[in-house]
């Protein structure tokens, strides 16, 4: 372990530890009066800032799948991948000024009871066990075993499963607390995931510029890139043509050009923003323009994101296509963890900090909104209806508990196969196909009337089915060519649609479907939420934070387009 980490590496490590876990527990004494307040516990009701927020949403999003998987894609696809980050600035806008009202206006604390007040029971039930099994054995598994393996390649090798029941602890420290203590300490955890970060995206930049001649010079280091790496400094992937490469159909396949932004990466950042437990519940316990602002707040901090992400990939590129670089372990998902090592001792700490600060913050989220969907929405509601506030805390940390340790033994043996694929590729894929359904349900129900439970109900089904058919079937059936969409050879023997242009037509199709049904229904439908526009208004401090906001995507867009 030591030819990787030095005593000043764990040195560092171990204040990050200490400083996060003393802080947690000074936020959960200050609460220990409202130990037994439900709300209180699932919620911070009413307590949380707007810079814990903005500090909390970016803290919960951003983990290893960030990380390393996205470090992994600048390597691979370069800017274009900054997209995923920058789309989303624009959608926590979008969420700040239409989702939340309507969540607020209705007193909706989680996304099954926003069913079952819109729709019926059954939706809100359907997709409350849903969610539970999406995010156990999907998001927690995948975040725990890619967080276990990159912090495992810089110990040595040698200490996968040790680390795995370290995160697991640790996340479980700061979660058992509730949703107030994981906020709070997501404030630290994302100073840390910043200035780690970003140091190594220094390091990197630096490193390019000594072998490329220019000494530790960060900004030559970046004109290297730009010089020795062109295509990987374009917004738009080409479509592919007769003689393209199946490196280039394949950089297609993973985001396709224009098309992207027809529907497909829209639909993953608005569902993921705005109809997603394990994000909104941060500011569910806040008035209006407090969560507003701190929505506003993580959209600016979005922006960093891909300097953070990304650009240690694009630099390993340029390594590594150079011969400075000659051994990439994993392929392009050991990028980041290959910049790594370009680290001087104690920085390397500090990098493994900021990786251990994502880690923990989104499994502490993730436990945090899986306790509270199980606690409000299935066992108070189904298993004991009269559970006290004390009752319905204590159902919450078991919940928490138990949830962590089903990713542990799905994680232990890679029993999901999610180092087959990549984590990131593993999350993407089966998040993806619900998405369309989910989105067009949630979307629908809060902006059109006619919209019926029954509808929802199909909605999210035939969703389901017709991602389903246009990533596994429709090349074969329809051929390689039609009017909507291009299928391309995917270096496998066979052909494929691009992973978003199946997104956005599995969405357009579920969206006539749900309209269809409900106009066949009642033309008055007794449980649509009366929407008042004085509540969609912003204030002006708020609509300056969206102008600088969109006025910085407008300028990294024209740079590299």
């Amino acid at each position: 372990m030591s030819q990787n980490l030095a005593f000043a590496d764990y040195a560092v490590f171990i204040i990050y530890f200490v400083v996060v876990s003393t802080y947690g527990y000074m936020i959960y004494r200050k609460r220990e009066k409202n130990e037994h307040d439900a709300k209180a516990y699932f919620l911070a009701e009413g307590t949380l800032t707007w810079w814990a927020i903005g500090a909390s949403l970016i803290a919960s999003n951003i983990s290893a799948e960030q990380f390393i998987g996205m470090s992994g894609e600048g390597f691979f696809l370069g800017v274009a991948v900054a997209a995923y980050e920058w789309i989303a600035a624009i959608a926590l806008i979008i969420i700040a000024i239409w989702f939340i009202p309507v969540y607020l206006k209705n007193k909706i604390y989680t996304m099954p009871q926003f069913l079952k007040t819109r729709y019926n029971e059954s939706t809100a039930l359907i997709m409350a066990v849903f969610w539970l099994f999406l995010y156990v054995f999907v998001n927690l598994t995948s975040i725990l075993y890619l967080g276990a393996v990159a912090i495992n390649g810089l110990a040595g090798g040698e200490y996968l499963h040790a680390i795995m029941i370290g995160l697991a602890v640790f996340a479980l420290l700061i979660s058992l607390g509730g949703m107030k203590v994981v906020a709070y300490t997501d404030v630290i955890q994302v100073a840390v995931l910043i200035i780690g970060g970003l140091v190594t995206s220094y390091i990197a930049l630096t490193t390019v510029g000594h072998y490329f001649g220019f000494g530790q010079d960060a900004i030559a280091g970046f004109k290297v890139l730009m010089e020795k790496a062109p295509e990987h400094f374009k917004m738009i992937i080409p479509r592919p043509t007769a003689t393209s490469s199946q490196l280039e159909i394949n950089k297609y396949l993973t985001f396709p050009g224009m098309m992207s932004y027809l529907a497909g990466i829209w639909i993953i950042n608005l569902n993921y923003w705005g109809c997603n437990q394990y994000i909104t519940q941060r500011a569910l316990g806040a008035d209006l323009q407090t969560a507003r602002t701190g929505i506003l707040f993580a959209g600016m901090l979005k922006l960093l994101m891909p300097l953070i992400v990304m650009l240690p990939g694009i630099a390993a590129f340029v390594l590594y296509e150079n011969g400075h670089l000659p051994h990439l372990v994993g392929g392009k998902d050991g990028a980041y963890s290959a910049m790594l090592t370009f680290l001087p001792t104690g920085l390397k700490g500090l990098s493994v900090a900021a990786l251990t600060a994502a880690i923990v913050a989104s499994l502490a989220g993730k436990v945090n909104s899986i306790s509270t969907i199980y606690t409000l929405d299935v066992h108070k509601k189904y298993i004991q209806k009269n559970a006290t506030d004390r009752a319905q805390v204590n159902i919450g940390k078991y919940a928490v508990f138990a949830a962590m340790v089903l990713a542990v033994m799905f994680t232990w043996n890679d029993l999901l196969g999610i180092g087959g694929v990549g984590g990131f590729t593993y999350i993407q894929k089966y998040t993806g196909f619900i998405s369309p359904g989910v989105f067009a349900m949630f979307i629908l129900g809060m902006f059109w009337k006619r919209t019926t439970g029954t509808a929802a109900i199909v909605g999210v089904i035939s969703g389901f089915l017709l991602s389903v058919f246009f990533n596994e079937f429709a090349p074969a059936i329809l051929g390689n060519e039609t009017l909507l969409y291009t299928a391309w050879p995917n270096g496998k023997g066979g052909f494929e649609i691009p992973f978003h242009i199946c997104m956005g037509l599995s969405f357009l199709f579920t969206m006539l479907l749900m309209v269809g049904i409900s106009f066949a229904g009642p033309k008055v439908n007794p449980k649509a939420f009366e929407l008042d526009t004085e509540m969609f208004k912003v204030k002006p401090q708020t609509t300056v934070l969206i102008v600088i906001t969109l006025l910085i995507i407008c300028a990294l867009y024209v740079k590299f387009w």
